[in-house]
């Protein structure tokens, strides 16, 4: 017999005391029981979309298309018991038992309705009182915010074979809401910056076999979200208890005390897989970013690997920019709300006036909280790009302002990940491949979704005179990251390479992706411009110089010929096909 699973509101209703009525007078009690269907109950269940799954002698299952439908259905018809029961003596009266819940069902090729949805709708219903609504904690926070009723909270309650205790709310119906008292709020401590859980991915195709991968992916990605520095990550035990729940996410929010919640699903389909994911602001229910990936299906385990490390990588991404528009927001931000907007100015792009604003709040943020590392590192980012990019004449000065910076943080935090990357710049531009090599090698090591690392290491190679192994390093890191904030820069390294290699044409191709995605890498716009004029393109290699120099009126073929990246001989004659290409475009000599 065919089979679906879904998820449904259901609502289960038999009559309180019905054996005493239809043993007092069975026959009166069925005709009203029949009266009260055709003027009360049927239509109220019509009206509010409802689908009667099956009945009873004294009640009835019925699955709403909502839980707001199920719960104003039930309201309407305990009402409009309170009006028929009205001057009748309590022996006579009829009086509904209601309880509804939010869960899985399984529907059968006849309609029928099976599974944990509909049994806790059953037992909620055996437990309200005469007149009353329970609801269960996954059907009262879809409806909390409009009833007008009075809730009586009744705890984690024990429900006959049902596995674990099911939060139960009960409604008084004819009771307003403003009549309860409200219990006072405990002071709660505000979740902390960079707070997330990662909740069990749903299996949506259903097939057991798959649940290995799902259950990986959430607990890979639970790992490799804990590596992003300042992270407070809900441990896989903690997440995993919600697994198969149907809860309100702000509710996770508040009970685990998080400010995001992460949610997704796979489902496979033939030979492909399909991963939705969702990032919520657990505080107002916000959806803050959506992504999907649809891939050919391939080896699960290379696929579980690849799906988390882009995940990962666009998370923190995400993460530090939601935390960067709190801070914005805070009348009086602290040390850590200025320091991630600071890290917002610095992803922007490698300009004078990005790097200039991130420092500022890098500084600010120091000035509030002098052992504010990460605030640390951030000033020496910013020393360490504007060398390697040629925003200033001195980039020995401030390439050694970086090392100073960056030794001294790692004195302090000798495992973070992001100081030994930058570290590995200054190498990478100070003539230093192989050490730089290995600091950005360690970076993978403490953190392999580090994309940024692995395209670094392509552009290391570039200047230790192998060009032609760029590509691969940068391939790799697309591969991890392919919408990294920083994917640009990299498909730069790649240009770099080509145009080192003489393939202007494929130069040209990688530098006008990077630019298309983020414009804002001056270096990128003059060496563009070179490979333009290498393929005779006058007239568009002068274009892209004066692109450039709009972003950097300060740039000269000087600075960047005397840069010193290296002193391989290979490298140093591609280094001067590009230095000559920018004559052609007309960059300023200096």
């Amino acid at each position: 017999m065919a089979e679906t699973r879904k998820l449904a509101a259901i609502l289960a209703a038999d009559v309180a005391g019905y054996s005493r009525l239809a043993g007092s007078d069975e026959e009166r009690t069925l005709a009203r029981l029949r009266a009260l269907r055709s003027d009360l109950i049927d239509p109220t269940i019509a009206v509010h979309n409802g689908r009667v799954v099956k009945r009873t002698g004294d009640g009835g299952i019925i699955e709403f298309r909502s839980v707001v439908d199920a719960v104003r259905c039930a309201i309407e018809v305990q009402n409009g018991m309170v009006e028929r029961n009205a001057g009748l003596p309590p022996e006579r009266r009829i009086e509904f038992r209601i309880g509804i819940h939010l869960g899985d069902v399984v529907e059968e090729s006849d309609g029928d309705l099976m599974g944990d949805g509909v049994n806790i709708a059953a037992r909620l219903e055996g437990i309200a009182k005469p007149g009353a609504i329970c609801l269960s904690e996954q059907a009262y926070w879809q409806v909390k915010s409009r009833l007008d009723l009075a809730v009586s909270d009744l705890g984690p309650t024990e429900l006959k074979n049902i596995a674990e205790p099911v939060r139960v709310y009960s409604l008084q119906v004819g009771v307003p809401a403003q009549a309860k008292a409200a219990a006072p709020e405990p002071h709660k401590v505000p979740p902390p910056r960079l707070s997330i859980v990662v909740l069990p991915f749903a299996n949506l195709g259903g097939d057991p076999e798959q649940d290995y991968f799902v259950d990986g992916v959430t607990e890979s990605l639970t790992t490799d979200l804990s590596r992003i520095s300042g992270s407070f990550v809900i441990g896989r035990s903690t997440a995993f208890t919600y697994k198969g729940r149907h809860v309100d996410l702000k509710q996770i929010g508040r009970e685990l005390n998080v400010r995001y919640v992460l949610e997704g699903s796979v489902q496979r389909s033939g030979n492909r897989l399909r991963v939705n994911v969702q990032l919520i602001d657990a505080e107002t229910g916000a959806h803050l970013w959506a992504e999907r990936f649809d891939k050919p299906l391939a080896d699960l385990f290379d696929m579980q690997d690849e799906i988390v490390a882009r995940l990962a990588n666009q998370l923190g991404a995400q993460l530090i920019a939601a935390e960067a528009r709190r801070a914005e927001r805070a009348p009086h931000p602290d040390s850590t709300d200025l320091y991630y907007q600071g890290l917002v100015w610095f992803n922007k792009g490698i300009t004078r006036e990005f790097m200039t604003r991130a420092r500022d709040f890098f500084e600010r943020a120091l000035a509030l909280d002098p052992d504010n590392v990460d605030a640390f590192i951030g000033t020496a980012q910013v020393d360490a790009d504007l060398g390697a990019a040629q925003l200033t004449d001195d980039a020995v000065k401030a390439l050694a302002a970086a090392e100073v910076a960056l030794t001294k943080a790692l004195l302090l935090v000798p495992n973070n990940a992001i100081a030994h990357h930058f570290m590995g710049v200054v190498q990478r531009h100070t003539n230093r491949q192989t050490q730089a090599i290995a600091e950005f090698e360690r970076a993978l090591a403490l953190n392999p979704n580090l994309a940024n690392a692995r395209a670094n290491i392509g552009l290391a190679k570039l200047f230790d005179g192998r060009a032609e192994e760029t590509e691969g390093d940068v391939n790799e890191a697309l591969r991890l990251s392919p919408r990294d904030q920083r994917a640009c820069e990299w498909m730069g390294f790649l240009g770099a390479a080509k145009i080192a290699l003489g393939m202007n044409e494929d130069a040209v191709k990688w530098f006008r992706r990077g630019i298309e995605l983020n414009p804002n890498f001056p270096i990128w716009h003059f060496i563009l411009a070179a490979a333009l004029a290498h393929l005779g393109k006058l007239r568009e290699a002068k274009a892209e110089a004066e692109a450039g120099l709009e972003l950097d009126p300060t740039f000269t073929v000087r600075r960047f010929d005397l840069s010193p990246r290296s002193d391989n001989p290979t490298y140093l004659k591609q280094h001067e096909r590009i230095v000559n290409g920018m004559r052609k475009a007309g960059v300023p000599e200096g």
